[in-house]
């Protein structure tokens, strides 16, 4: 868990007390990740129901563990976003509110390959909304995809000072085991001593940390080679960088972006509503044209244009799929993970 000051603290707590005294039937409080809230998506909810929403933008899960954690009831937040992964460990902490799927019908619209997972076996605590991959994003024009077909080759000394990864300790550690040949979602001690050996001699070549909007840096020239999930190909794409992704070899972690009502919610018959209404399938269709990440809505993804679906950098090919490993809960191992990875952030 990151620390927080004093002082960042203490707002937190101001933000969350005047969260809770404006709390009310209409207003309904999102934390989620930038990208999830394309303009006009929230106003068309306050229009149709006329509860407003207040968004919150997500920085990490593990920020949103630690805020909800710190704040416990006085977080303000009805509806959160976490990564598959989240959703178990939260759970598991008593966390997260029980769902009552009999207030949830958009439930027969999701794919049952996306439903029951392991995270959250028969969706007790959570809904998926968005399918992701993690893989080597490169400017097309600067770039060779030949020379990207292995994590090995982030490693490389041309690329000093030039990568943007991931502000997440579960990412950034998955690419160095499956980088050894590990499994990345391993507890083990000494396989993550090892694979924190093998990120420092990454770090050097790292310039940026970013997960709250990573296709912002490939838009603006920044960063020309990258990690970058499947959705923000599509981003980038939608502001015409020639930007593409490539998977390695050795395999990639996926993962499915959640909603979830957290157990201190205040206006939890809002929150409903506001689940019912991000999976249906107008809004998820829209949000997948916007941001590319496929779909948990099964009508929704029917409608979408072949040039989105047929993209194998968005829509996960099959041997892709084979390869790869789902991101699952590393339980008290998730304490080492951040305390590497702080380690490993703040050198200079």
């Amino acid at each position: 868990m990151k620390k927080l000051t004093k002082i960042a603290l203490a707002n937190l707590v101001l933000l969350a007390a005047s969260q809770a005294a404006n709390a009310n039937d209409t207003t309904v409080y999102l934390y989620t990740w930038s990208e999830y809230v394309p303009e006009g998506l929230l106003e068309n909810f306050t229009k149709e129901t006329g509860i407003k929403v207040i968004s919150s933008s997500l920085e990490s899960n593990e920020t949103m563990y630690a805020k909800l954690k710190t704040l416990g009831s006085n977080s303000g937040y009805d509806v959160i976003a976490p990564t598959s992964y989240f959703v178990s460990k939260m759970a598991r902490e008593g966390m997260l509110k029980e769902l009552e799927h009999s207030k949830l019908p958009v439930i027969k619209e999701l794919d049952p390959d996306m439903m029951d997972r392991p995270f959250d076996k028969g969706n007790k605590y959570s809904l998926p909304q968005l399918f992701g991959a993690t893989g080597i994003g490169y400017n097309t024009d600067t770039q060779d995809p030949n020379k990207l077909q292995s994590w090995a080759d982030l490693w490389k000394p041309e690329f000093a000072n030039k990568l943007q990864v991931f502000d997440d300790p579960r990412e950034l550690f998955s690419i160095a085991l499956l980088k050894m040949g590990q499994d990345p979602n391993t507890q083990e001690p000494k396989v993550l001593e090892q694979a924190y050996q093998e990120l420092l001699k990454l770090r050097p070549n790292i310039l940026a940390f970013n997960s709250d909007n990573p296709a912002g840096a490939f838009v603006t020239g920044e960063i020309d080679v990258g990690l970058l999930w499947n959705g923000s190909v599509r981003v980038a794409k939608n502001e015409g960088v020639p930007v593409d992704i490539i998977y390695p070899k050795e395999g990639t972690v996926f993962w499915i972006d959640n909603l979830a009502i957290p157990k201190t919610a205040k206006n939890v018959e809002a929150a409903y509503k506001l689940i019912n209404y991000l999976l249906s399938a107008d809004v998820s269709e829209k949000l997948t044209l916007a941001i590319g990440y496929p779909t948990s809505n099964i009508k929704a993804r029917e409608r979408l244009p072949k040039e989105l679906t047929e993209d194998p950098a968005i829509f996960i090919p099959k041997e892709v799929l084979e390869k790869g490993q789902w991101q699952v809960d590393v339980g008290d191992a998730v304490e080492l993970y951040e305390a590497y990875y702080q380690k490993l952030k703040n050198m200079q």
